[in-house]
């Protein structure tokens, strides 16, 4: 069905006010996350802080596979704001409580509202969203969030230095805030359309399991936050701590190391839907990634630019990945599938859940920087399930 302008014209801005909360979204993710490693660590030691992750893991994954009745009951517009205010809760409380298990308890609430959160702003997107450009508009709202990723670390690692740990999540829920108060004022816009599916979660893993794009690129989705859950919760760690880099030197290199994202993203997304599918630049984007980590696991050298440039190959490599997963899933699902679009966002928890468990159980027997060469030889797996995708083109 053509729509008419004034139809496209809504479309239009209805993304371009999405992309721009996913950008404020990712700012209030990105400014905890590659200092909540060693915040956790000031507290535990580096196996406890695995088992913190890998618990908040296993109670986002339950969360997740029960979401979507919620959706359906409450719509997706309740439930993001319900989302937003237990999210900006979790974050004031990270701040201010001093209790362990007060810490712990609002550590969980934070990963499982920020993991849905993410899934409520899938569904707005691609409820605007065509097909035939599925590409272009997924990197280009992966582009914007990455814009919030790549401020981030420098503002945390400076907010670190000048006062604390707990002004990162004061600054967090403060982002919010505008979140809150665009989202409200458009609720009519956003407003659900149709009635959502749901269906068991026995039924749903079923489906996709037994169609060979929908499980390859699933598999390739955990493969990537597998690499994600080793670079955010260690690879901090391993710099600070072991290598010797300062915070502001770390701030810089991690803001550096996520330029890769804005530069490649919408690029791969245009190629993919105009020339080569997704097939080929997933490929190209393992294949760096797991090159950078091999160089993790082999670079003990502490200087800063060889380690920053280490660290921008493989967010080349992760960008590709993300670009092409994000286009390749979303050409096969609409936004009335919930149940899968939903699963689809258990790929983040559940390689958090296996990287920090396989690294609470790989650091009782050896040293840190093992952990990097159990991955890349884990990532290998994905050429497999690559070779059993058919090509979008």
């Amino acid at each position: 069905m053509t729509l008419n302008p004034f139809h496209r014209r809504h479309k239009k801005n209805s993304l371009i006010l999405l992309y721009f909360l996913g950008t404020i979204l990712a700012l209030a993710n990105a400014l905890p996350s590659y200092v909540q490693s060693n915040y956790l660590g000031t507290l535990f030691s580096i196996t406890w802080v695995s088992l913190f992750f890998a618990s908040a893991n296993l109670i986002t994954i339950f969360a997740i596979i029960y979401f979507p009745r919620l959706i359906k009951k409450l719509g997706n517009n309740t439930t993001t704001e319900i989302m937003l205010i237990l999210f900006i809760f979790a974050l004031l409380s990270m701040s201010l409580t001093t209790s362990i298990w007060s810490i712990f308890l609002s550590f969980i609430l934070l990963n499982v509202a920020s993991n849905l959160l993410w899934i409520n702003m899938d569904i707005l997107v691609e409820k605007f969203s065509d097909n035939s450009s599925t590409g272009r508009t997924r990197t280009i709202y992966f582009t914007m969030i990455n814009l919030g990723w790549i401020i981030s670390p420098t503002l945390s690692s400076f907010l670190v230095n000048k006062g604390d740990y707990y002004w990162v999540y004061i600054a967090s829920a403060l982002f919010l805030v505008p979140f809150l108060i665009i989202l409200i004022k458009n609720h009519v816009r956003f407003k659900d359309g149709y009635k959502y599916k749901t269906q068991s979660i026995r039924k749903t893993v079923s489906g996709l399991w037994h169609n060979p794009n929908l499980r390859g690129i699933y598999i390739i989705s955990f493969l990537l936050n597998l690499f994600y859950s080793t670079c955010v919760v260690y690879i901090p760690i391993y710099l600070y701590q072991t290598i010797g880099f300062s915070w502001p030197v770390l701030g810089i290199m991690f803001s550096v190391m996520l330029i890769p994202f804005v530069l490649f993203e919408f690029p791969a997304g245009y190629l993919a839907d105009k020339y080569y599918g997704e097939k080929e630049i997933l490929g190209i984007g393992l294949t760096i990634t797991i090159i950078a980590l091999f160089l993790f696991y082999s670079v003990k050298i502490p200087n800063a630019f060889l380690w920053g440039a280490i660290l921008f190959l493989s967010r080349i490599g992760a960008a590709l990945i993300e670009a092409m997963r994000e286009s390749y899933f979303f050409k096969h699902v609409s936004a009335k599938d919930i149940h899968y679009i939903n699963f689809f966002r258990t790929t983040a928890p559940l390689g958090y859940l296996v990287g920090t468990a396989l690294g609470a159980i790989i650091l009782n027997f050896y040293s840190l920087n093992n952990l990097f060469l159990f991955t890349a030889l884990m990532m290998a797996c994905g050429y497999f399930f690559l070779y059993s995708l058919k090509d979008s083109r």
